[in-house]
């Protein structure tokens, strides 16, 4: 699952999209052309399926290697409400054929507050799902956690699937484990990009739209053709200015504030790339070709102008998930309206199989731990070991055996049964499938969920899956060796960090409201020596160094 802090040049938390991810209804075949040639879709699985069972053998044998428990749950976000268990058929299925139960704590929207009163009062669940960072840390300086590498040979899944090298990334500085990751992966994957409203494209006469000038030219015609619509939606918090950096230099993602050159770690203020996409955004902005409200914007108001098609052009770090049920909306309204996925606008000149809007690492999203407070911490993992493996995926993400499938093929792919291949998306979202998926291992589950969806007819195929294998994922850079960067809120560097923090916010604001480029040049000038001054040197030096570990471990 692609999300981690809402800063500028940094995906927003996409954890729970990425649980939604393989949802959503039809797909068109019409509509804008990419740059390059659209892949097609899996074939059906031709392989002669695997012996039929019974649910009530399989439930038998089913997770034989789980022990008995019952343990307490915190997810430590604002956003998360963790739903009962038992409630939905598949942790009813898991409830009682595993006997493993839940008993939740909820954040209340108040995860920070919530979290560090449980630390204080001694009062720690058994599992917490957080951020990998500073949080896991201050657990396991103060003796709070569970290391888990005695479990990892008698329970193999997770070290088979993540293997060593992504074990190692997520191994604290005593050489111990203890975060369990969610959505690693050895495949690229990601969500973000640019869709463009059909209809209005197809009216437009269906211009070329490859490069920013392009883009410039269509986003004029956009506004003089059409005065209720909105020529580039950029997303909450002007995130598709992110999506629109990764388009101005070859192989280059949108990171957080990094700025590589040679072997060290630069000021983001001097990335010329930086510069040249804040230049191009204003410019935008300053003639109304992008929405207004870029900054003060809801979520809900960005969904409410994508389904009444208010929208000529949408970019962000993900618009594989509000494209799908945008398309979905207007389709159903006008067969010939929607949505398309496009190949990353670019800087002309560029080669445009090397534009990477997406970025992804091996570590996945957040991890789990389990405290000390757990009466039988043996236990919890074997049940998410079970979990992150084929067996326990398939389940949790597709659903019990004998709900939409029966059997599986020769790779382990569920073949859907009758219900499986009529039943409409929305009713079988009302199952809450995937929702407990908390070690969520992506590359089977794209990979299985991609073969899953070519088993339909074309007109019930995922639009979200189809747009991720045509382009979101071959748009995708693997940048694992710049994850565990930050340094310890408390420590100077952390200092330094929460200064320059502030000081990049406030001028990449400024920056798209400037008046003319030179202004933008002189408000990123000015922040970079305010950066300086903040002790923006020492912070690159610890980044830096803890770059080249990361380098020395991947190696």
């Amino acid at each position: 699952m692609e999300r981690k802090k809402s800063l500028p040049l940094m995906s927003a938390v996409l954890g729970f999209v990425l649980l939604l991810s393989g949802c959503g209804g039809g797909n068109s075949n019409a509509g804008v052309q990419s740059t390059v040639e659209p892949t097609k879709a899996p074939a059906a699985a031709t392989e002669t399926a695997a012996p039929a069972e019974t649910a009530e053998a399989t439930a038998a044998a089913a997770g034989s290697t789980v022990k008995p428990v019952t343990f307490s749950y915190y997810s430590n976000y604002d956003w998360d409400t963790t739903e009962p268990w038992g409630k939905d058929s598949t942790t009813a299925w898991i409830r009682d054929n595993l006997k493993v139960n839940m008993t939740a704590v909820q954040s209340s929207g108040a995860a920070e507050t919530k979290f560090s009163t449980m630390i204080a009062s001694g009062s720690l669940p058994d599992v917490i799902m957080m951020d990998r960072g500073a949080n896991v840390e201050r657990l396991r300086q103060a003796g709070l956690l569970v290391a888990l590498d005695e479990y990892l040979d008698k329970y193999p899944n997770l070290k088979n699937n993540a293997g060593e090298a992504t074990l190692g990334m997520l191994r604290s500085d005593d050489g111990k484990l203890y975060q369990f990751p969610n959505w690693y992966t050895s495949s690229p994957n990601g969500n973000g990009g640019w869709i463009v409203n059909r209809k209005i494209y197809k009216e437009l006469g269906s211009p070329k739209l490859e490069t920013y000038d392009d883009l410039y030219a269509y986003l004029k015609l956009v506004k003089e053709k059409y005065s209720d619509v909105i020529p580039l939606e950029i997303g909450a918090k002007g995130r598709g200015l992110e999506t629109m950096y990764g388009g101005f230099a070859e192989n280059k993602p949108y990171l957080a504030k990094i700025n590589p050159v040679g072997n060290e770690l630069k000021s983001i203020f001097e990335d010329p790339v930086f510069i040249e996409s804040m230049q191009y955004a204003s410019k935008l902005f300053r003639e109304k070709l992008i929405t207004q409200d870029a900054f003060t914007q809801t979520g809900n108001q960005v969904t409410e102008k994508l389904v009444t098609g208010r929208v000529a052009v949408y970019a962000d770090g993900d618009v594989v998930n509000p494209g799908r049920d945008a398309n979905n909306a207007l389709r159903t309204v006008d067969p010939e309206s929607g949505y398309d996925i496009i190949w990353p606008i670019h800087k002309a000149g560029l080669d445009p199989a090397k534009i990477t809007p997406n970025n992804y690492n091996s570590l996945g999203w957040n991890v789990l731990v389990i405290t000390k407070k757990a009466k039988d911490p043996e236990a919890i993992f074997s049940y998410l070991d079970w979990l992150t493996g084929e067996e326990g995926q398939r389940i949790i993400n597709f659903g019990r055996q004998g709900l939409y499938w029966d059997e599986t093929d020769a790779d382990g792919v569920p073949i859907l049964n009758e219900k499986g291949l009529n039943t409409p998306q929305a009713d079988k979202d009302k199952e809450r499938i995937g929702r407990f998926n908390w070690v969520g291992n992506t590359t089977f589950i794209d990979q299985t969920k991609a073969k899953m969806d070519a088993q339909l007819p074309a007109e019930k195929q995922n639009w979200t899956t189809l747009a991720q294998q045509k382009v979101t994922w071959k748009t995708s850079k693997n940048f694992t060796e710049f994850v565990n960067l930050d340094p310890l809120p408390d420590s100077e560097e952390g200092t330094i960090a929460s200064a320059v923090n502030d000081i990049f916010l406030e001028a990449y604001a400024k920056a798209l409201y400037a008046k003319s480029d030179e202004e933008v040049l002189s408000l990123l000038k000015k922040a970079g020596e305010d950066a300086d001054k903040a002790g923006y040197a020492k912070l690159l030096q610890f980044q830096t160094e803890r770059w080249q570990n990361n380098l020395s471990k991947m190696k």
